[in-house]
């Protein structure tokens, strides 16, 4: 006679094998891969179920996707930590949870001093049976128009406050770090357009004007 399937109950917290970290819903942590050779996959824990016994626990998982696993694959904006929060859900042993890491948002993970490897930052959602992002577009900046890369060095014009790649404006990213102030072509353009006006206005004679009449 097969014996009776212990019912799942929620619970509030579990402990990662082999470390004293804990997770609960809402946290993110790295899952193992069926194949070594592939990073960790992403994922944010929804809930947390075990059976009788408070043994065979499994997690309810929502999906964090890589650039690479999204049907667009990875484009030139996309940071190396990256990644997408998905509609996929699944159901996981978690024996197969490695540690916990931290999804940032992209405004807080651009103001980090250090990035370490458990740091990823999120600012798309992506469905998985569409190929599809929201939001669907993002500010560009540059003179390539490319949406932020927080992997690569930009600097701020102080005139349009518009942000450059230091490759595409003709300069070395070392030159880049050593500038204490930037104008865009555009914008040192109009500065040396004004400046030559306020000079030249500057420079003209004062003619004074007398309408009294000379007497004879």
């Amino acid at each position: 006679m097969a014996k009776p399937r212990l019912p799942r109950k929620t619970v509030d917290s579990y402990t990662i094998k082999g470390t004293n970290k804990v997770i609960r819903a809402g946290d993110c942590v790295l899952m193992r891969p069926a194949d070594s050779s592939k990073a960790p996959y992403v994922a944010k824990i929804e809930k947390i179920e075990a059976n009788g016994r408070g043994g065979n626990v499994q997690v309810r998982v929502r999906w964090y996707y890589r650039p690479e696993e999204s049907l667009g694959g990875r484009r030139q904006f996309h940071g190396a930590k990256e990644v997408f929060l998905s509609d996929h859900f699944d159901v996981q042993s978690a024996d197969t949870i490695e540690g916990k890491c931290t999804v940032h948002t992209f405004k807080s993970y651009t103001k980090l001093d250090a990035v370490g490897n458990e740091d990823f930052f999120c600012r798309f959602e992506y469905k998985s049976a569409t190929g599809s992002f929201n939001p669907d577009r993002v500010a560009v900046y540059c003179k390539c128009e490319m949406p932020y890369n927080p992997d690569d060095l930009m600097i701020q014009c102080e005139g349009c406050n518009d942000w450059f790649h230091p490759p595409c404006i003709n300069m070395s990213v070392e030159e880049a770090k050593r500038l204490e102030h930037f104008f865009c072509q555009v914008c040192a353009s109009h500065d040396e357009k004004k400046t030559l006006e306020t000079q030249t206005a500057q420079r003209q004679p004062e003619v004074k004007i007398d309408n009294k009449r000379r007497r004879r």
